[in-house]
């Protein structure tokens, strides 16, 4: 497949594709932020999930802000026509609206990338004001948030009740109203999904949220079959490369062992005409 060049995606031009269909990838360093902008995504999310795909970590928690800073760099370093966002992870927002303009400042400054996403709903309003402040663009997150595993008890669907999805509507405002461009909405059922589309006027990033939001969202891991475990429903996985990694690997192991590899073809001679 050819790659055409395409016009960088700015936030404001984020902005503008509300009501379209939004194609967002979470990835996580150079070569994939480099094939995911080639195959046309709007925006690179490199998201603190990096803990569990490419860390190890049983959670996003662990995940500071110099884990994050790594993988962010590399992904800048790909120099995407795709927006550039960057997770902030657990504990770099939290603590007051000053301590999170200051790391989402190293994210833009050191990190390169474009804007930042956070957690949270309405708590959240007066930190994205001071992003907001600070001229760094900011997108939200409501629903299902890693972040909160432990006061969810696990990953589960949130805003079943009328309650509940009454608060992810408001949830959803407020953001908007502090200075949001965009916000994701995870884990939450189609209905609700639709309803908060319906009632902002920025875009909504669905990730298990149902058709009706503006763009979507899923892991690089996941589309591409990469990940251990269970699948959750909300995957849709257009690649199996980690059966294809292991036979790959596999033959290598097994060509070193039985004396296959290297060849001659593979190894250096005194010839002239060998060519590096």
């Amino acid at each position: 497949m050819i790659s055409v060049e395409r016009k960088k995606v700015t936030v404001a031009g984020f902005m503008k594709k509300k009501g379209g269909r939004i194609a967002m990838l979470s990835v996580y360093e150079y070569i994939t932020a480099v094939l995911a902008d080639r195959a046309g995504v709007d925006a690179v999310l490199v998201g603190d999930s990096l803990g569990m795909t490419m860390l190890g970590y049983g959670t996003t928690l662990p995940v500071t802000m110099e884990e994050m800073l790594c993988h962010v760099k590399a992904a800048a370093r790909a120099k995407t026509s795709a927006l550039l966002i960057a997770d902030m992870p657990f504990m770099s927002f939290q603590v007051s609206p000053e301590e999170a303009v200051r790391n989402a400042g190293r994210m833009l400054k050191e990190g390169g990338a474009e804007a930042v996403k956070i957690e949270g709903g309405s708590c959240m309003a007066k930190t994205v004001e001071a992003l907001a402040a600070a001229k760094i663009p900011v997108m939200g997150h409501i629903g299902l948030t890693p972040q909160a595993v432990h006061k969810f008890g696990g990953y589960k669907v949130q805003g079943r009740t009328a309650e509940a999805a009454k608060a992810l509507v408001e949830d959803a405002r407020c953001l908007e109203s502090a200075g949001c461009f965009a916000v994701v909405l995870e884990g939450i059922p189609y209905e609700v999904a639709r309803e908060i589309t319906e009632s902002v006027s920025i875009p909504t990033i669905g990730i298990g949220a149902g058709p009706h939001c503006d763009g979507q969202v899923l892991v690089g891991h996941d589309v591409l079959g990469l990940v251990e475990g269970r699948t959750p429903r909300f995957v849709r996985r257009y690649a199996d490369l980690k059966a294809a990694v292991l036979e790959a690997f596999t033959r290598y192991v097994d060509d070193v062992r039985k004396g296959d590899f290297p060849g001659l073809e593979e190894s250096y001679g005194n010839a002239q005409d060998d060519k590096d």
